[in-house]
């Protein structure tokens, strides 16, 4: 396992961190802790879940992942030698069952956070990260900017305020945003220059061979700023495996289960992930650990969120961390890339 650290926080971090949405409606309470004890074996400290999950989120399993995870590190009596880091979320008419529609008012977040502490069992977490913005503004799929006059949110400084509070009451031991934009992030950290106050040590967003647009603009702010990626859907729901080319529908895998979510399907994603696979085949590898291993190559990333529902995805995802891509491999990758850029933002 490689590690780092998040942000300037001094909070080190394996490389691979587990993700855990399908954990409460893909993977029972026995095989998340198999999952859990399998990564921990492997080197992995980071967890990564959210208020919401387990995914899809509805009212009967909300909460239901970081119940499991709180049992495991009760089970194993291992708090203090993991990271776990989960989230709030923002405003969305299917979240309505959270404190009938969740937004970033210091009450909300705290409410919010009190209650994830309570499932995890735990008094404070690691990260703690705004899910998506408030704001309305291009997230979830959406690559080009909408601006919309009459959008209402929470000042963004009112926002920081309330999570450092959070902070100096040792509740939360650094803050972070998800699906983010480059001046969401950039005012975040912008007020916590001028205030004092804490910095968003990391973002956590879509990044994966089929959507880099996170290289467009947040990349030279992960960098300059110290505030790295998290990459979440690193391999497009599973996309990249190649297990849905040619119209497969695997049993029991995300899109045959779930077939509304067309986030990364459509033609042009097929034909990029049938070219990627090809690329991995010629060079004698899994297609799946070839675009795990593109992610842990980047220059910006701070972690790669892996996620799997059987035990034989995570022990091959994990082993990713051991590959090194050649550079011709990662000529032919850009060389796709080039001929069809993010093809499911």
């Amino acid at each position: 396992m490689r590690y780092s650290t998040l942000g300037r926080t001094g909070i080190r971090v394996s490389q691979i961190c587990l993700g855990t949405m399908t954990w409460g409606e893909q993977n029972t309470e026995a095989e998340a802790h198999r999952q859990l004890d399998m990564a921990i074996e492997a080197g992995v400290t980071f967890l990564d879940t959210a208020e919401m999950y387990s995914f899809p989120p509805k009212p009967e399993t909300q909460g239901r992942t970081e119940t499991y995870i709180g049992s495991w590190m009760q089970a194993r009596r291992n708090r203090e030698d993991v990271v776990v880091a989960t989230k709030v979320a923002g405003p969305a008419e299917w979240a309505t069952h959270l404190r009938g529609g969740p937004r970033f008012t210091r009450d909300h977040i705290e409410r919010a956070l009190d209650a994830s502490l309570q499932r995890l069992g735990t008094d404070y977490v690691d990260l703690y990260q705004l899910h998506w913005p408030e704001r309305k503004t291009n997230y979830f799929g959406q690559l080009g900017y909408q601006h919309d006059e009459a959008s209402r949110f929470q000042p963004l400084n009112e926002v920081l305020d309330t999570l450092n509070r959070l902070v100096e009451a040792g509740k939360v031991r650094a803050i972070g945003v998800s699906n983010e934009t480059p001046w969401g992030l950039m005012t975040y950290l912008g007020i916590a220059e001028r205030t004092g106050g804490p910095r968003m040590a990391s973002i956590q967003n879509p990044y994966s061979l089929l959507n880099r647009s996170f290289e467009v603009g947040l990349a030279e702010v992960a960098i300059r700023e110290d505030c790295g990626l998290l990459a979440y859907s690193p391999l497009a729901f599973g996309m990249l495996s190649g297990k849905y080319l040619n119209g497969a529908r695997p049993e029991d895998a995300r899109l045959t289960l779930f077939p509304h979510y067309e986030r990364y399907l459509g033609g042009r994603a097929e034909d990029a992930t049938r070219a990627y696979v090809d690329i991995a085949r010629d060079a004698g590898l899994d297609p799946a650990q070839m675009a795990l291993a593109f992610i842990n190559s980047r220059p910006f990333l701070s972690a790669n969120i892996i996620g799997a529902t059987t035990e034989a995805q995570l022990e091959s995802n994990l082993a990713s961390i051991d590959i090194s891509l050649p550079e011709d491999v990662l000529d032919a990758i850009e060389a796709v890339h080039g001929e069809n850029p993010t093809p499911t933002p």
